[in-house]
């Protein structure tokens, strides 16, 4: 069959740890956007990393090892790395980042203005680098196998779910640990969104709404355990759904806007479609990139239109409403998301949703969670700066 099967979840986020809490979370209305944006306020760092290794590695590293870790939890394979259930060179890792490690990079630039060159620390370029996340989970679990890192800004967390399902697919591994994370609330980077003029003045993220003015910055990490169907029904492990298809494209228009006619992202949608062997009527659910921001939205609206037709697109709804936007990491969460959708026939809602925009004129599944009796197929679309565009084909097993 197409794609590869999902062994393991892990998630961290502003509303909370674990899929199956923060799916519940969004089912029974909770919002994790606080004073404006959505931090993981609860996050321990020393629950998942010694205070030595904390120190040494970045937040976004400290997400990624948490989800990881997480996941492989679920996953059970540290039993099987240990027991010979699993061959470690065949088991790797994607992980995705937009920034990487900005704590870090500002912290030491204060430093070095107040200290000068002692003020620098012999750690910093492998706390900052973009696949310290990665690194960190391969030496957690042992593992050595496919290991690298993605940076496709809003689209990195998807991106890396489907790189890693190719991966499987061509036989260039078993297991995959995919996903995103992400650490962006800094001053400086809060600072540059505002001025670009990308950040809610509000501080409501209201996808799809008329008077929708700019996403929420928020934070936090997931990561998919993929798996070879040969693998994970030879180890008996349990199937959460699949990644049945994977499109991705780029519309070469502008480094901040999309293409106005959507063409970037109908193609993806397409191709994922493609690539799962199911037509249009077949996805019972969309999870939107629905940022909250004027156009991104008013776009998506038209491609999803393009690929399902207006008055046949099925319903969707944008979980940054309640999640605020992970950037690297939204695409990684909002498969998770997804998938617990097919799982449990409830999609969840679009909230903050007040005033309804005719540009924007699909079944958004406003503020309140929609029953889906029947619902086998969902897609999840990623979209980020300099036009990239992932969308995953999510099915039940």
């Amino acid at each position: 069959m197409a794609g590869a099967v999902v062994t393991g979840r892990g998630v961290i986020s502003p509303l909370g740890e674990g899929a199956d809490h923060v799916f519940s979370q969004l089912i029974n209305g909770a919002n994790g956007v606080v004073d404006g944006s959505a931090p993981c306020s609860d996050f321990d760092v020393e629950k998942w990393m010694t205070p030595r290794d904390a120190r040494r590695s970045d937040r976004f590293t400290h997400f990624s090892v948490a989800a990881g870790e997480d996941a492989a939890d679920e996953a059970g394979l540290a039993e099987a790395l240990e027991n010979g259930g699993l061959d470690r060179s065949r088991v790797g890792v994607v992980m995705g980042t937009g920034i990487g490690g900005l704590h870090t990079l500002e912290e030491q630039t204060r430093s070095f203005l107040a200290n000068g060159e002692r003020g620098v620390s012999p750690h910093m370029v492998p706390m900052m680098m973009p696949n310290a996340g990665a690194a960190a989970i391969a030496m957690r679990l042992n593992i050595h196998g496919p290991g690298w890192t993605i940076a496709s800004a809003c689209a990195t967390g998807a991106h890396a779910i489907g790189e890693a399902v190719r991966m499987i697919e061509n036989g260039d591994a078993d297991v995959m640990l995919a996903g995103g994370a992400e650490a962006p609330m800094t001053p400086l980077a809060i600072t540059a969104f505002k001025r670009m003029g990308a950040l809610s003045k509000t501080g409501i993220s209201r996808p799809f709404d008329k008077e929708r003015d700019g996403f929420v910055i928020s934070e936090g990490a997931a990561v998919l355990v993929l798996e070879s169907d040969e693998s994970a029904k030879r180890r008996g492990a349990t199937i959460y759904g699949r990644v049945a298809g994977y499109g991705a494209t780029n519309d070469a228009h502008h480094v901040t806007m999309p293409d106005p006619n959507g063409a970037g992202a109908t193609k993806a949608m397409t191709i994922a479609l493609e690539r799962a062997g199911l037509q249009p009527s077949d996805i019972g659910y969309i999870n939107a990139h629905g940022t909250s921001t004027q156009p991104n939205d008013r776009i998506e609206t038209l491609a999803i239109k393009n690929v399902f037709g207006a008055d046949t697109a099925p319903p969707i709804s944008s979980t940054k409403s309640a999640t605020g936007h992970l950037l690297g990491a939204a695409g990684a969460l909002e498969a998770i998301i997804a998938l617990g959708a097919i799982r449990n026939q409830v999609a969840p809602a679009t909230i903050n949703y007040v005033t309804p925009d005719p540009d924007c004129d699909l079944d958004i599944i406003p503020n309140t969670p929609r029953e889906i009796p029947g619902l086998k197929a969902a897609v999840s679309n990623s979209f980020g700066f300099g036009g990239q565009h992932a969308s995953l084909v999510i099915t039940a097993e």
